[in-house]
């Protein structure tokens, strides 16, 4: 006769206690997920339906006649602020700002990330505690002082300035310091 050894991490079922741990950690994962994007799935679902199907129907509900008349109102004639022309204009002004913004900060922090790493200059650990401690600085402190000196200075609503974050070095903190 010989002797057949079971593994000790097996259920006495067959079924592997690592198998079954996984199962339940992935399905926990997948369902706080759903629950997480289900704001964004409502939002997309209810833009493309009409008025009277929002009033009268289900939220969750698909619609049954999609249409992108709310998504081009929006884009053409809603009224934002003090004119009725749409949110083309302001979207555009966003992308001015926002592209040179990311990739100003991208080439600042990969020069701060390889000059932090691989130089070793005196000061380099105060210089990499001050920046660590600019990351808790919360952005909206430091709008409301920023816009203050740009606006008594007539700098402000400067598109170039204004989308580097460079304005006299109050920008992002975490790059600055």
């Amino acid at each position: 006769m010989s002797a057949v050894t079971i593994p000790a991490r097996q259920a006495s079922g067959g079924v592997n206690v690592k198998v079954i741990n996984r199962i339940v950690i992935y399905g926990l994962l997948a369902l706080f997920a759903l629950f997480y994007l289900m704001p964004l799935f409502v939002m997309l679902v209810t833009s493309f339906k009409t008025m009277d199907e929002i009033q009268n129907g289900n939220m969750l509900a698909l619609p049954r006649a999609p249409t992108f008349d709310p998504w081009l109102k929006a884009w053409g004639e809603t009224c934002v602020g003090l004119t009725c022309a749409g949110i083309k204009g302001y979207f555009w002004n966003s992308i001015k700002m926002v592209v040179p913004a990311v990739l100003i900060s991208t080439m600042l922090g990969a020069l701060n990330g390889y000059v932090l790493t691989k130089w070793r200059f005196r000061g380099a650990t105060l210089v990499f505690g001050l920046m660590l401690f600019a990351c808790f600085i919360p952005f909206q402190s430091v709008l409301l002082p920023m816009a203050t000196i740009l606006g008594s200075l007539g700098r402000f609503g400067v598109t170039l300035q204004n989308a580097t974050g460079t304005s006299f070095g109050l920008g992002n903190p975490t790059v600055n310091l």
